[in-house]
C-alpha cells in the first residue's frame, strides 16, 4: 500500500508543479530549471527524491526516484485536464 501512496503523491506533486496555474507566475521558463519544469520525467524524478523523505518506504532514494519518474511520466501522459488522453501519437494531434 505504501507503493501506491508514494506513486500517487509523486504524481500529484509533479502535476501540480508542471501544470498548476497557481505556479504560473513563479514557474521558470528558461535555462536549466525551465527545462526541468517542462519535463514530466525529470520533475517526477525529483518529486520522488522529495517524497522519499516524507513517506515511509524501505527502498533506496534512487529506486524511489526512478519509480516516481516512470509512473509520473505515464500518469501525466494518460490523464490530462480534459480527461483521459486517447491520442498517444503526436502525428494524430495535429
Amino acid at each position: 500500500m505504501d507503493l501506491i501512496y508514494f506513486i500517487l503523491a509523486c504524481y500529484g506533486l509533479t502535476s501540480i508543479l508542471l501544470y498548476g496555474s497557481i505556479f504560473d507566475k513563479i514557474r521558470p521558463t528558461s535555462g536549466f530549471f525551465g527545462k526541468l519544469f517542462s519535463c514530466q520525467m525529470c520533475l517526477g524524478f525529483w518529486s520522488g527524491v522529495f517524497n522519499w523523505f516524507f513517506i515511509d518506504i524501505d527502498w533506496g532514494i534512487f529506486t524511489a526516484a526512478c519509480i516516481s519518474s516512470g509512473t509520473s511520466y505515464i500518469l501525466c501522459s494518460i490523464f490530462t485536464d480534459y480527461g483521459i488522453n486517447f491520442i498517444f501519437n503526436k502525428e494524430e494531434k495535429k
